[in-house]
Parts: structure tokens; C-alpha cells; sequence
């Protein structure tokens, strides 16, 4: 599957369905769509996008998922281990960086809703700077946040490494490790880790 410039900045300003099942233990939270992402309405999409692999790497997903694009039995495979997917913002992007702090700070304040209302044991931000500008966190470093100083009450709130391809500080075997401990505080039956 491949899109040319052209075709991906037609998707530009699109909003995508938010990935939610009835039984939503750990919430995954990305910071607005990308192109790919909006153009395939699979969050976290896109070739470099090290997403999917790590959830396969972490013992988290018993198959390999496609990152170019998911179908709809593999949403459903998500949905079923207690996986959703949302974001910060809707609308899609080329990049992050193209989002306001302002626009940042209400999709932030619409999340705390969001959360209220799928009641997962976990909320995992996946992106520490947008989450710092959301929340008005400064301070605020990857990993458990302590209860009482994130906006979502009795939730459980972590903040990991983004996947996206741009990210050079994290690797495939980062993510994993990191995903999977969110995914083991959710209470998700993970597997064992898979080598590289």
C-alpha cells in the first residue's frame, strides 16, 4: 500500500474513528492523526511508524500487525484484548509540530472526558511534550504518573515514547519494553517478549 504526496495531503484536516471496545483496559493515546493514519483510518499507521512492531516484540499482540494499514479483523483482535486507540486531537497532520499549544490544551481537556466515559484501568499518553503542553506539565517525565498530579483521576496515567519513525530516541526493543509494562498494568494477558 503506498499513497503519493499528493493523494496523503488530501487527507489533510480528516478526523479518524476513535479504535473502542466495550471492555477498554488500557487506552492508548496518540497526539492527532498523520496523513497515513487518516488515510487508511488506522491510528499509528504509516511504514516508519514502529508502533505495531512493538506491541508484537512486547508479548502484547499474538500476531503480527500491519502498520501500513489495519483491517477490520485486526481491529477487532485489538478490541479483544482490552486495547483502544484515541487522540489528543482529531485532526490529522503532516506533522505534530503543526499543532498549537492552545489546540493541544482543549483536545487535552476533551480527553479527560473521553476518559471518564471509556473508564479504562490504564491511559497511556504516548508522546511526553505533547502531554506537558496539554496538561500544562512542564516538569512531567515518561513513565507512572503520580496519582493525583495527572488530570485523570483514578485512572491510571503513564506517558511513553512515541513510535513515529521521527522519534530517534527510542528503538523497536524501547517501545516494547515500555508498552509492555502499561499492557502489564492493565491487567492484558501478554506473552513472552520476541527477539529482534
Amino acid at each position: 500500500m503506498g499513497f503519493t504526496r499528493a493523494e496523503l495531503e488530501a487527507f489533510r484536516d480528516h478526523t479518524i474513528d476513535d479504535l473502542l471496545g466495550e471492555d477498554c483496559r488500557l487506552l492508548f493515546v496518540g497526539i492527532n492523526p498523520g496523513l497515513w493514519t487518516a488515510a487508511t483510518n488506522t491510528h499509528f499507521a504509516h511504514p516508519g511508524n514502529r508502533f505495531y512492531p512493538a506491541l508484537w516484540r512486547g508479548g502484547i499482540t499474538d500476531r503480527r500487525l500491519d502498520p501500513t494499514g489495519l483491517g477490520d479483523e485486526e481491529r477487532a483482535h485489538l478490541v479483544s484484548l482490552g486495547i483502544g486507540i484515541t487522540n489528543i486531537v482529531a485532526r490529522a497532520t503532516a506533522r505534530a509540530s503543526e499543532l498549537s499549544n492552545d489546540e493541544l490544551r482543549m483536545g487535552g481537556a476533551t480527553l479527560v472526558n473521553r476518559v471518564a466515559a471509556v473508564d479504562p484501568v490504564v491511559v497511556a499518553i504516548v508522546g511526553i511534550t505533547a502531554y506537558r503542553t496539554a496538561y500544562r506539565l512542564p516538569r512531567a517525565a515518561t513513565g507512572r504518573q503520580p496519582p493525583g498530579q495527572h488530570p485523570f483521576g483514578d485512572t491510571e496515567c503513564w506517558v511513553v515514547p512515541n513510535p513515529s519513525g521521527l522519534n530517534a530516541h527510542a528503538t523497536v526493543d524501547t517501545l516494547a519494553r515500555e508498552y509492555r509494562q502499561v499492557a502489564i498494568a492493565a491487567g492484558l494477558r501478554v506473552g513472552p517478549v520476541r527477539p529482534g
